[in-house]
């Protein structure tokens, strides 16, 4: 769609020959920008709720750069996964307004903050042990880009699980929940079990030999015996953050469209 086909739908809008709910649906499909590696998806936040993201880990610096830039010249909510501490120190020297956050190892610029409109209550994130944090913190960080309220419970796991019981109260309190384990991934079982609201588990990579790089814990939480326990991919606090704010977010499609309009 170009400047002309737009103009044209805002002016039928004014003059009554397109309806707002028209128009809207025709903005919706609103082409993709074309770079020389990427080819951006600038409206995807107005049909998912979730805009488009950089996986950082495989591009370089300068890619990273040419498509947070474009990103942010649409005032677009911008977030960067994957993202180690030497590359972010390139790409901020080029777009300094961006914010890095080295346990999450994510760059995020244009964030709005958590509004309580955002979602019918806190999200919940739960990790069982120290090293588990970093994929706790990617989650964290995506929902709270998101505009969503996060609480964090770390380093509870089942080896003592006092540490746990003791925090009751929270798990009654949230939304939703995202738990995060490695090694055995028996965390998430247990969260589950005390708790009505959605519970979403995150195996990560964290473990000794027979851990095979996470995938003991994801089998784990597949095979849990807790029912509706929801698993996502190892490592992936980003997916499990998504996952979360949609729940969080109750289905109401005017609250969607009003919580991720651009900033």
């Amino acid at each position: 769609m170009n400047q002309d086909k737009l103009t044209q739908i805002l002016q039928e809008v004014r003059t009554g020959q397109c309806t707002i709910d028209d128009a809207v649906r025709h903005l919706k499909l609103l082409p993709a920008e074309t770079l020389q590696d990427a080819c951006l998806d600038h409206h995807r936040c107005l049909r998912t709720g979730i805009p488009e993201v950089i996986y950082g880990e495989s591009k370089t610096p300068e890619q990273i750069i040419t498509i947070a830039d474009a990103l942010l010249r649409q005032s677009s909510l911008l977030m960067a996964t994957r993202v180690d501490a030497d590359k972010a120190a390139v790409v901020q020297r080029v777009l300094p307004q961006l914010h890095y956050h080295p346990q999450a190892r994510m760059l995020t610029g244009n964030e709005t903050g958590p509004k309580a409109e955002r979602g019918r209550g806190s999200i919940l994130i739960i990790c069982a042990g120290t090293s588990d944090i970093p994929v706790a913190e990617e989650s964290k960080v995506t929902a709270e880009a998101l505009g969503h309220s996060v609480q964090t419970l770390y380093d509870v796991g089942v080896a003592g699980l006092h540490r746990l019981l003791d925090h009751q109260r929270l798990l009654h309190t949230a939304s939703v929940i995202i738990v995060v384990a490695g090694m055995e991934g028996a965390l998430p079982s247990v969260v589950s079990g005390l708790t009505a609201c959605p519970v979403i588990a995150v195996p990560t990579s964290i473990g000794y030999g027979t851990s095979f790089g996470g995938i003991a814990a994801l089998l784990g939480m597949l095979n849990s015996c807790a029912p509706g326990l929801g698993v996502v991919n190892i490592d992936n606090g980003f997916g499990a953050a998504c996952l979360a704010v949609a729940i969080n977010r109750g289905g109401n499609k005017q609250n969607l469209q009003d919580s991720y309009s651009a900033v």
